[in-house]
């Protein structure tokens, strides 16, 4: 495979914009045709979930978290805060703010959003259990690419049975500032190997990227996807912010995997593979 290194290469060479994933108009439609459009598929995006006060109230939670007091959430900065001496050049190092979900009101009711739960709990067959929360943000004109990956590869999320993903766009998230993508059935594939590259990461070379479906969010949509989905994220190349809302659910019975385990499953200690 030919080494490709700039944001511009990589948003180009590792994913594709002509393939767009239908979408269910209103959450209020999942029906068991959806739940086996998600079994087969791994996925489900929903429009029209969150409505434009939710989406306004979840904004103005993270800017406050970022800018006025983080109240012992985490703010995840792509420069030493000790170099952003303006709001501006903060608000462009942001890549994640997690854990808050116990300390900001307004973003904990999205997580415990009755419709998105009862969704989850269709899927999970249990009663969900929230196991991590977080907001991703990419802003304009550079925001950092999310390399492919599952999410169960991370080993606070490596269960014994597959978590939720619940995705939610509070911006627009459009082909050109940094969608969703995702592989669709991969989940299937069960685990694989994840490599230190730019990321903790599946190997590029072994990425299906003539598979790759995009899906392109409006605010308030939502993406339901499997633990083991093969999914990531472009750069946000645009003039545009591209902020959204993670949640990751679990069955309220399922334990975690032993270290041993995880490391057979999505590392290469065991294998011997090489990226």
């Amino acid at each position: 495979m030919t080494r490709i290194g700039s944001p511009e290469e990589i948003s180009a060479h590792l994913y594709r914009y002509d393939h767009v994933a239908e979408k269910l108009k209103g959450i209020e439609n999942w029906s068991q045709d959806q739940l086996l459009h998600y079994r087969n598929d791994g996925y489900l995006a929903v429009e029209h979930v969150l409505n434009e006060s939710e989406i306004e109230a979840a904004k103005a939670a993270l800017h406050e978290l970022i800018f006025v007091d983080a109240k012992g959430a985490q703010i995840q900065f792509t420069k030493p805060s000790s170099e952003l001496k303006t709001d501006e050049e903060r608000e462009l190092a942001v890549r994640k703010v997690s854990e808050f979900v116990e300390i900001e009101e307004r973003l904990k009711r999205i997580a415990y959003h009755p419709a998105v739960l009862a969704v989850v709990q269709d899927i999970l067959g249990d009663e969900p259990r929230l196991v991590q929360d977080m907001a991703l943000l990419k802003p304009p004109h550079g925001g950092g690419e999310k390399p492919w990956h599952q999410d169960m590869a991370y080993g606070n999320l490596a269960y014994e049975k597959a978590v939720v993903g619940v995705w939610i766009a509070l911006d627009e998230a459009a082909l050109d500032n940094g969608c969703m993508h995702v592989i669709p059935g991969s989940q299937a594939d069960g685990a694989t190997p994840h490599y230190a590259v730019r990321d903790w990461q599946i190997c590029d070379s072994h990425v299906a990227v003539e598979k790759d479906i995009a899906v392109p969010l409006l605010p308030g949509g939502v993406l339901f996807f499997h633990g083991l989905l093969k999914h990531g994220t472009p750069y946000n190349l645009s003039p545009k912010k591209r902020r959204a809302l993670q949640f990751h659910y679990v069955g309220k019975s399922v334990p975690k995997l032993t270290p041993k385990e995880y490391k057979r499953f999505f590392t290469n200690e065991m294998t011997g593979a090489e990226c």
